[in-house]
């Protein structure tokens, strides 16, 4: 798969959360006037959230009301359904999914 360049900068800023916090995976996502907001998995005694859910909530607290696009990174094959739940939420259909080489699936 192809990405364009907006869409790669999410995938590399998703790789880069997910290796910076030694996370399972790593998310990142693009709102409506073009900002972006990454974030990695959430994995606390009182909190656990995906990625996605985790870069969703910094977008949401910080104003945003839509996502044009999302990008996780993870060693799983698909995402899971909270977190296509929440790209749906969002407007976003088909997030982009890729491995740790940033390879899209």
């Amino acid at each position: 798969m192809e990405l364009g360049a907006e869409d790669a900068k999410l995938v590399t800023l998703a790789r880069s959360v997910r290796a910076r916090n030694g996370a399972a995976e790593g998310a990142a996502v693009r709102d409506e006037m073009g900002r972006t907001y990454a974030a990695s998995t959430v994995a606390l005694p009182s909190l656990s959230l995906t990625a996605l859910q985790a870069a969703v909530a910094a977008a949401v607290a910080s104003g945003a009301q839509r996502l044009e696009m999302a990008a996780v990174v993870t060693d799983e094959a698909q995402l899971d359904p909270a977190s296509v739940a929440v790209a749906g939420d969002m407007g976003v259909e088909r997030p982009i999914v890729a491995d740790e080489e940033g390879v899209a699936r």
